[in-house]
């Protein structure tokens, strides 16, 4: 791979939309990526679209930890290697799929993932901010919102 060129023209990215990455193994992967002359890497997260085909309502905490988790991974590799995360928001899982999470009821997810992602984690005080940008009293960051 070294020897292709490749790395020079591309910059690889990493996905994984889970609450419980493998932190660890990440940072090994982007170790092996450096080895082969990729300089950067991006991330791949989710802030809605990615818990299940007929997913209606979009569930804050499960991609706030997925966010939070990346962060780990951000911490752990070197200060240099990341060049972003790519935060993707799923609307289908095939083109004969119904359409699940529709934007309109996962903005507030998409909120609290940009807040914890600007502010390097989530506080209370990160999510009174969320609360107050969306005009929202009481953010439900663990149960299904209406």
């Amino acid at each position: 791979l070294s020897e292709s060129g490749v790395p020079q023209l591309v910059q690889p990215m990493i996905w994984d939309y889970a609450t419980d990455i493998n932190v660890e193994g990440k940072v090994q992967l982007i170790e092996k990526y450096r080895r082969c002359g990729f300089s950067k890497v991006w991330f791949a997260s989710a802030f809605k679209g990615a818990t299940g085909v007929n997913q209606s309502l979009t569930l804050i905490g499960h991609h706030l930890r997925n966010q939070l988790e990346w962060l780990q991974v951000a911490r752990r590799s070197p200060a240099d290697v990341l060049e972003g995360i790519a935060l993707t928001g799923w609307q289908r899982y095939d083109h004969f799929s119904v359409l699940c999470e529709l934007l309109p009821v996962a903005i507030p997810s998409l909120a609290v993932c940009l807040q914890a992602l600007k502010n390097g984690g989530f506080s209370e005080k990160v999510k009174e901010n969320v609360e107050n940008l969306l005009g929202m009293p009481n953010l439900e960051i663990d149960t299904f919102m209406r």
